[in-house]
């Protein structure tokens, strides 16, 4: 068993952390003032309802309610709240302006991505006619096959759900290849020069793409950069790094695809994709939101996220054989991360062991770690491309979720717990 020993560089990072945990001390002191005149700064309308408010530094997940909203989007739906207004004439004027921010033809609010994908596969299949509008998911005599590139995902059923037929394709030979005249649209998550590829065999077939990047702001650029591409149809989540309401999404593209989807959805009665209703003040709130991207200093915003998983760095690694990386991945979900490793095996402490004692904290904290509690476990049957994962070697920290002043709790935490295993394990 090899376990670190107190060295010259933990004593460095013990100075570095010095003026954090000042101010942890600091805090505390504070929260138990508070707290002994009956001002517990953690009661709100979920802990009213028995329910614990989570410290999140797990990322944008549906499951743990997104991301927060910026503040001008809060304000928006206030403002929309006040009023009636004909749902259809306001996406249609919400399409006019999504054009004038991003170069799309059109684009309308969906109940997230996965409302994006359904409206768009009903919009390819039924196209704008009642009559077939009506008839779904009865795909009889309408084009009804979605090329899934890469194979199936966790959300294709947003997918089957319309009556389409799912078609894997693995490569662009067999991209190109599984393109009929039963082909309604193809669907891809891939980005970079393999889009570009299915992109062309698109084109050259004359058959819609669906792009879904629902984590893929930001960057904000984005959102304008798949329409100079000329993508047919491209969506995202409205409630991850967009910052808009959980509930909603962006779907944007040419003007008679998203016209289509529009009609095969909320508010019109008799469409498949009827039960995915947004709200005037989500469809308010998600423009807001993308417009708010738009004019926001992102090198300053990225600045704040570094800043917060830095302090977490700087405590944690007070705890010797504590191995800290920071990283942004480039393939969505693009915030500034950080990566907590030690020896599992010397230390008797798993990861799965650190994430049950962050869940048992008072604040819960969600960390990245192995397990996924919001998927459908018997998902992966029917996919022929799945491998299982090996067990991660470290947990993950994203900044993006993290809120001001909860890096201090967070960090604290994790140096606590570090520091028992460590000792526990040098005993």
């Amino acid at each position: 068993m090899s376990i670190q020993k107190p060295s010259r560089r933990l004593f460095v990072k013990l100075l570095a952390a010095a003026p954090l945990l000042s101010q942890i001390a600091a805090r505390d002191i504070y929260a138990q003032a508070a707290t002994a005149i009956g001002r517990d700064p953690r009661q709100n309308v979920y802990t009213r309802l028995g329910v614990k408010t989570v410290i999140n530094c797990r990322g944008t997940w549906t499951y743990l309610s997104g991301s927060m909203e910026f503040p001008e989007v809060r304000q928006a739906q206030v403002e929309a709240a006040q009023h009636f207004v004909n749902v259809l004439d306001l996406q249609r004027a919400v399409g006019r302006r999504l054009s004038e921010l991003t170069g799309a033809e059109s684009g309308i609010i969906t109940s997230g991505a996965a409302g994006a994908m359904a409206a768009a596969t009903a919009g390819c299949m039924a196209g704008t006619d009642d009559k077939y509008i009506w008839q779904l998911p009865d795909t009889t005599g309408l084009k009804h096959e979605v090329i899934m590139v890469g194979g199936r995902s966790a959300f294709d059923s947003a997918i089957r759900l319309t009556g389409a037929k799912l078609v894997l394709t693995y490569s662009p030979e067999e991209l190109a290849n599984a393109i009929n005249d039963k082909t309604a649209m193809i669907y891809t998550t891939d980005l970079g020069e393999k889009l570009v590829r299915e992109l062309a065999i698109a084109k050259d077939h004359k058959i819609p793409m669906l792009l879904d990047d629902a984590a893929g702001i930001p960057p904000a650029d984005n959102a304008k950069l798949y329409a100079r591409m000329g993508l047919d149809l491209y969506c995202f989540s409205g409630g991850k790094g967009l910052c808009g309401p959980q509930c909603s999404g962006l779907l944007l593209g040419r003007k008679d695809l998203i016209e289509a989807a529009l009609l095969n959805c909320s508010p019109r009665e008799g469409a498949v994709c009827r039960p995915m209703k947004v709200g005037k003040e989500e469809i308010i709130g998600c423009l807001t939101a993308l417009e708010t991207w738009l004019k926001l200093d992102e090198k300053k915003l990225y600045a704040e996220w570094n800043g917060r998983i830095d302090r977490i760095r700087k405590l944690v690694e007070t705890v010797p054989g504590v191995k800290t990386e920071t990283y942004t991945p480039d393939d969505g979900n693009r915030y500034p991360t950080l990566k907590i490793s030690w020896d599992q095996q010397a230390w008797g402490f798993s990861i799965s062991d650190c994430v049950a004692q962050l869940r048992a904290s008072d604040p819960v904290i969600e960390v990245l770690g192995a397990d996924n509690p919001s998927l459908v476990r018997a998902v992966r049957e029917g996919n022929p491309n799945h491998k299982e994962p090996k067990g991660p070697d470290h947990i993950e920290l994203v900044s993006m979720t993290i809120q001001p002043g909860e890096e201090m709790i967070v960090g604290q935490r994790l140096r606590a717990i570090f520091g028992a295993a460590q000792k526990k394990a040098a005993a």
